[in-house]
């Protein structure tokens, strides 16, 4: 019953969304208010109906439910709770479902806003997120169906998925699950599907209003990008938090060492990030002096295309990774609707083309109009890049008949440089006047921050430091971390000379008048706290393999390393089988830390894990791996071992990163005072 219930809420919710989009264009056609309001609640509508389709999926998953499908594919008996209701997007047809609840969630928070301003966008924005979201209710309806049930033929004893007995059919009921991906039983598992979907989805917003705004030619002003600002920044943060999770559980997980592999999955996620910051940049220019109104179309464009495209990648199957799915049918459908949308987004913006128009013209190279300009042709040459390297593959297939994948090495060669001047700019870039910036004031503002890195550089080649990449990677990250730290220090002492504030009460303040500047300049340091920790574990990573008897040690940068022990034991109702080492870590002859590196092997799953023993340092992780063992003749084990220095950074950016974009998205007191105070039908000053 409770299968039925979820099966026709989503049923009925597609209904809705189709509804309401079919009332809104109508209610354009015929100018009739009524019919506006009524696709807006059947809209909203669609928000409870795919709860509750949510809901009964995971009443199934907890209750053990194996005749169907889906709870058979990705969930078992021996399983803790918490990871059957997260199996929700632990596999392809519980995603698609999970993906389509947080549409509606989206689109229903944008629709319960007041729309006094943004009436005439209203109707076409209820008809782009409806079509998207009746989009994926089909996928879940026709394609991958999460309550179909299983069902064997008496006759030929074939087994079917269906939501109803077929004729000559028998419900089969298997007594046990195969259980989650062993892979996706980590913690990270929990936030990081979440948080990528919320990202993706969060994005179809802004996608929707400048759609809505080349079609009723409202394209002319910049007033749909002042209303999806926040809504961009917030999808920006969760597909920021998407990528830095799924970083730290290829890190605890997938035992190679490091959190960023370039797969194919995990591009996908990068691409749309490079597009939604790229937008977020450029809409400033916009706002500020009307230029690029083209440029943010395209780019937003862009980035809806890369997030259905992610979304095609992750689901489909159609690229090995570690992360995607089975193949399946949906590849097909998503391929259609791809290219439906891009070709008509595509066409809609060559037909308003006219207004569009720019209302001022670069007029310096030294500006920061054109920084911010050049800022996004690196960011699109990195999308490009990775876009190349991803679909390349199906590409060399489909002429050559062989699959060529491009590896690591392809990707950081060709984004690595693009990355530093990106980084580059981060420190100059604020620095710049718009319209145009004297060659001899930039060089004064950037002289403390070049001799300050300087003098760092020469310290540490003082300490004995002389691989000239790491010596400039280093130099590019105290120039900009200084030039960034004085826009905070020349704006707090400001506000002490003016209101003779104390220093933290005057960093405060700044902080909060204005949100946007510096939550940016926040988001800056994290950034570069990260590219800390990619230097320090790309270029000085130490990584060694041996095999150890019971009592030997290994030497291995300043540690000693003794195996000590090799035991056994079973998790999960004996579903889980543990093999455990102990090793001693010794630094200067005394011991000062076990580690326990341990192969899991899931038998219901019938998959191996290898769980890496970490210790974390603030000069770095030493990270160990049990590779395997023998006991005869004596107990020997062999162990894989990463000294990754300065990697806490990356983790630590990160956290700085996050906390930045919550500063700059925080709506401003201000600004929540004037939309309050403006007169209904009246237009209100923009927020800042």
């Amino acid at each position: 019953m409770v299968n039925d219930l979820g099966f026709f809420a989503l049923a009925l919710s597609a209904l809705l969304a189709a509804y309401a989009a079919a009332a809104a264009w109508w209610s354009t056609q015929r100018g009739d208010e009524r019919w506006l309001e009524s696709a807006r609640n059947a809209a909203v509508g669609t928000a409870p109906l795919l709860t509750i389709a949510c809901v009964a999926l995971v009443y199934n998953l907890l209750a053990g439910n194996f005749q169907i499908s889906y709870v058979y594919d990705v969930s078992a008996r021996a399983m803790p709770p918490f990871l059957k209701a997260t199996a929700l997007w632990g596999g392809q047809a519980g995603s698609i479902l999970f993906w389509t609840w947080l549409m509606s969630l989206f689109a229903a928070a944008v629709l319960l806003r007041k729309w006094e301003v943004d009436r005439p966008l209203l109707p076409w924005v209820i008809v782009i997120t409806m079509l998207t979201l009746l989009f994926f209710q089909g996928l879940s309806l026709l394609v991958a169906n999460p309550f179909d049930r299983l069902w064997q033929d008496l006759r030929s004893g074939e087994v079917v998925q269906r939501v109803w007995r077929p004729a000559g059919a028998a419900p089969l009921v298997p007594f046990d699950g195969k259980g989650l991906n062993p892979l996706l039983r980590h913690p990270g598992m929990i936030g990081h599907p979440p948080t990528l979907y919320l990202g993706f989805v969060g994005f179809v917003i802004p996608y929707a209003f400048a759609m809505a705004a080349l079609i009723t030619r409202r394209s002319i002003g910049d007033r749909w990008i002042r209303t999806t600002r926040r809504w961009t920044l917030v999808s920006w943060l969760f597909l920021s938090l998407g990528l830095l999770l799924g970083g730290r559980w290829a890190y605890d997980v997938l035992g190679w060492g490091g959190f960023w592999g370039w797969d194919p999955v995990e591009n996908a996620a990068l691409m749309p990030w490079l597009t939604g910051t790229a937008f977020l940049h450029s809409v400033m220019i916009q706002e500020k002096r009307g230029m690029l109104k083209v440029w943010n179309m395209v780019l937003i464009i862009l980035t809806y295309s890369l997030v259905i495209f992610g979304t095609f990648i992750t689901r489909s199957g159609v690229i090995s990774s570690v992360h995607s799915f089975t193949q399946s049918a949906i590849g097909p459908a998503f391929f259609a609707f791809i290219t439906v949308t891009f070709l008509s987004s595509v066409t809609l913006l060559v037909s308003r083309m006219d207004t569009l128009r720019s209302e001022n013209a670069l007029e310096n190279v030294l500006s920061r109009e054109a920084a911010f300009l050049l800022n996004n042709l690196l960011f699109l040459g990195i999308t490009f890049a990775v876009f190349w390297g991803t679909i390349s593959p199906m590409v060399t297939e489909l002429i050559t008949g062989q699959k060529i994948t491009v590896g690591p090495p392809y990707y950081n060669q060709v984004t690595g440089p693009l990355f530093g001047a990106l980084v580059l700019l981060m420190g100059v870039a604020p620095l710049l006047a718009w319209r145009r910036q004297s060659a001899s004031q930039l060089a004064h503002k950037l002289l403390w921050p070049f001799v300050g890195s300087a003098l760092i550089v020469g310290g540490l080649i003082a300490a004995g430091h002389r691989n000239p990449t790491a010596l400039f990677g280093f130099w590019l990250v105290a120039f900009v971390g200084l030039a960034t730290l004085l826009a905070f220090w020349r704006g707090a002492q400001a506000r002490r000379q003016a209101h003779g504030e104390s220093w933290p009460i005057a960093l405060a303040r700044l902080i909060s008048r204005h949100r946007r500047r510096y939550g940016g300049y926040l988001i800056h340091l994290g950034v570069l706290m990260m590219a800390l920790g990619i230097i320090g574990t790309y270029l000085f990573q130490q990584e060694t393999e041996a095999t150890l008897v019971l009592g030997e040690r290994l030497n291995f940068g300043p540690y000693a390393l003794q195996f000590d022990n090799l035991h056994a034991y079973s998790l999960e109702a004996g579903d889980r089988q543990v093999t455990e080492a102990v090793l001693t870590v010794y630094e200067d002859g005394r011991p000062v830390r076990t580690l326990r590196p341990r192969r899991d092997f899931f038998i219901s799953a019938e998959q191996p894990m290898t769980i890496p023993s970490v210790w974390s340092r603030p000069q770095g992780d030493l990270y160990a791996l049990l590779v395997t063992w023998e006991t005869d003749p004596g107990l020997r084990a062999t162990f894989k071992l990463y000294i990754n220095p300065l990697i806490g950074w990356l983790w630590l950016g990160g956290l700085t990163f996050v906390l930045g974009t919550v500063i700059a998205a925080w709506p401003d007191s201000a600004v929540r005072r004037t939309w309050k105070l403006a007169p209904q039908g009246e237009q209100a000053p923009s927020p800042a």
